[in-house]
């Protein structure tokens, strides 16, 4: 258990299902008020929401679109105005527009990129703002090994990746006089809807590149998390953490 971030007010991007639900779950049982961003699917949220309340946690959903400027501002004003302050930010929300380079349109590049990329840096911008008043805040934001490694067919999101790394580095100098700690954590194939949908000779030949053997599960992701988030990594910076059983070293 990653100690020091009860009663912290945590924003979970993406946070209604998969790993940014195992983020919300893990965060709200350090004792955070955690809020799950969705802007699809309210049942999932829903669901995500009443899975922590019945652990005894705390916890309430919040509709935005992280590429949409003006909702993240209002959003998260309207969380500092309910809960205090926002000190936890995680920016997990994602999208794919696989496709061939020669084949993808441009809007499947950009709603890619808008959404991956350009959705962390308007959370983080909106977020720090409180975080540097208050001189304490956490900043994390979920990369991927495509954005290391790269993959056939994900230009755009292997694009979005690997400049989360550049925003988590040049964002990591820019507040450490603030105190505020900006990470990454970079997921390799994680057990998830999308991932349980691949048949299954597809799944052992993921597995066969993995020297751990198997998939990891998003509580993996959540863990790493909530060490970056809590005082065990106060004096972690600008790092990244890979989490893919060994698939890129």
């Amino acid at each position: 258990m990653s100690a020091g971030i009860k009663g912290k007010v945590a924003l979970v991007t993406g946070g209604s299902r998969g790993i940014g639900r195992a983020i919300c779950q893990r965060l709200a049982a350090l004792g955070c008020r955690v809020y799950i961003n969705f802007v699809a699917n309210p049942a999932a949220a829903e669901e995500t929401q009443r899975l922590i309340v019945a652990a005894g946690g705390q916890a309430e959903g919040i509709r935005f679109d992280v590429a949409d400027g003006e909702q993240v501002t209002a959003a998260i004003k309207q969380i500092i105005a309910e809960a205090g302050s926002l000190d936890i930010l995680v920016n997990n929300a994602g999208i794919t527009r696989d496709g061939l380079l020669a084949r993808m349109k441009d809007s499947d590049w950009d709603e890619v990129l808008d959404t991956n990329l350009k959705g962390a840096f308007l959370c983080a911008k909106a977020a720090s703002r409180g975080m540097m008043k208050n001189r304490w805040g956490r900043i994390i934001n979920i990369t991927s090994v495509i954005g290391f490694a790269g993959n056939a067919g994900q230009i755009n999101y292997a694009a979005a990746k690997a400049g989360l790394v550049g925003l988590t580095k040049a964002m990591a100098r820019e507040f450490a006089s603030r105190q505020i700690t900006v990470n990454g954590v970079a997921p390799g194939y994680i057990v998830t809807d999308m991932t349980s949908s691949l048949p299954e000779d597809i799944q052992e030949k993921i597995k066969a590149e993995i020297p751990l053997a198997s998939l990891g599960a998003p509580e993996d992701v959540a863990g790493a998390v909530a060490y970056l988030a809590g005082e065990d990594g106060r004096y972690v910076t600008g790092q990244v953490l890979h989490v893919n059983g060994g698939m890129y070293m």
